[in-house]
């Protein structure tokens, strides 16, 4: 059996850039929306802080679930 190792190196950079992606884009996105927050009451702050939880949970696995997956397939086809 032997390795890919183009695979494995670039599911490795996609996976860093994966991380870096989902600190930035979660760190626009969320103050943004915490900025334009207009929830009168505690129950809507609740629901509102739900929704950025889900928000940040689905960029989570978009960008370190996916960008690995991209950055093995370049890497396959590319160098590998």
């Amino acid at each position: 059996m032997s390795t890919n190792w183009a695979g494995i190196i670039g599911a490795l950079i996609g996976f860093v850039v994966g991380l870096i992606e989902y600190r930035l884009v979660t760190g626009v996105v969320v103050a943004s929306l915490r900025r334009t927050d207009s929830s009168q009451t505690q129950a809507e702050k609740d629901d509102y802080e739900r929704r950025i939880r889900l928000l940040k949970a689905a960029v989570l696995v978009v960008s370190v679930g996916g960008l690995p997956i991209v950055g093995y397939l370049i890497g396959r086809a590319l160098f590998g």
